[in-house]
């Protein structure tokens, strides 16, 4: 048969030959919705919390147009909302906005800091009084990590503890076994790779020396998961406990284990103050993470980057007709 003599279907029935793929539309925020959608709850979320319905019926009455944020009907279920900023209403009945409150408790050894926990170990959110309402805590500290810890149900002001923009200082004092000398207290300010990257501590000093071991005071600016016992062991030193005494301006002070207590309006002016100020202050954390700490480690970068450019231009490739390219 002639090459020429097969007809193609897609042109008998006048159809393209190329079939295109449509993206679906998805309609823009309002204005007046931009910043929440970026932050803060889930709006079913909040009324669940509120206590209107369940998560399941609240997803219902979004979609059924019953809910109001500043005013303006929403339908969208992966809309969030600021509901300590915002005006929400259901069926026309505002709902009541809580009062703020804030917490500092001393976490004991053991206690885990999330809202729920599946395997049934005790919260930080048990060791407050009842008939709080939803707290949440600030943060995290490691289960076999001690001290302080904030519990509220300000998200805002909890968002700008925790952002990495901030870079809100915490103070800690760690007990490590062996004497740290000099030479590893340089290591540690100077920086030390990590698994995502360089890290390195604020400020770290000697705080006292025992007989088979050193306590250390050492202060952070970033939140990473388990960050100073993994700083700690890639210097030879295995922490052995470790408090945290300060978050900010707040102190731990003299609370035992598993107290309570509310931050003063004071306090909590300082602590605001606070965020406002660091957040004004230069941070180059990508920097940090990104870069080698000292001018050795610049140079041995250097020279694996040469090395794997020469190993990749060196590795000929052939071409179709079978000769080197």
């Amino acid at each position: 048969m002639p090459p020429n003599s097969r007809k193609n279907p897609r042109r008998k029935t006048g159809l393209s030959t190329r079939t295109r793929t449509r993206r679906p539309i998805t309609p823009r925020p309002s204005p007046q919705h931009k910043k929440s959608d970026a932050e803060g709850e889930r709006l079913q979320k909040v009324l669940a919390a509120a206590g209107i319905a369940s998560r399941r019926e609240s997803e219902q009455l979004i979609l059924e147009g019953r809910v109001e944020v500043d005013g303006q009907t929403i339908v969208e279920l992966g809309t969030r909302v600021d509901r300590l900023r915002q005006n929400i209403s259901v069926d026309g009945e505002p709902l009541p906005r809580p009062k703020l409150a804030y917490y500092a408790v001393h976490k004991p050894e053991g206690v885990v800091c999330t809202t729920k926990d599946p395997s049934g170990r005790p919260r930080v959110t048990d060791l407050l009084p009842s008939g709080l309402g939803r707290l949440f805590s600030v943060g995290r500290l490691d289960m076999s990590s001690e001290g302080l810890i904030l519990v509220t149900n300000d998200g805002a002001l909890a968002n700008e503890l925790t952002h990495p923009r901030h870079g809100v200082e915490k103070t800690y004092d760690v007990q490590v076994t062996g004497h740290v000398d000099q030479t590893v207290l340089s290591k540690l300010r100077k920086g030390i790779h990590l698994a995502e990257g360089f890290a390195r501590v604020v400020h770290v000093r000697t705080k006292s020396r025992r007989k088979n071991g050193t306590v250390l005071e050492m202060v952070l600016d970033e939140g990473r998961n388990r960050e100073v016992r993994r700083l700690l062991a890639r210097v030879g030193h295995r922490v052995q406990r470790l408090t945290r005494v300060a978050i900010g301006p707040i102190r731990l002070g003299e609370m035992p284990a598993g107290t309570v207590r509310r931050l003063t309006s004071e306090e909590i002016k300082k602590l605001r103050a606070y965020v406002r100020q660091a957040e004004q202050k230069p941070h180059n954390n990508q920097k940090r993470l990104d870069r080698p700490a000292t001018r050795q480690a610049v140079l041995s970068w250097r020279d694996r980057k040469q090395q794997a450019a020469a190993g990749k231009h060196s590795a000929k490739k052939p071409n179709r007709r079978g000769g080197q390219r």
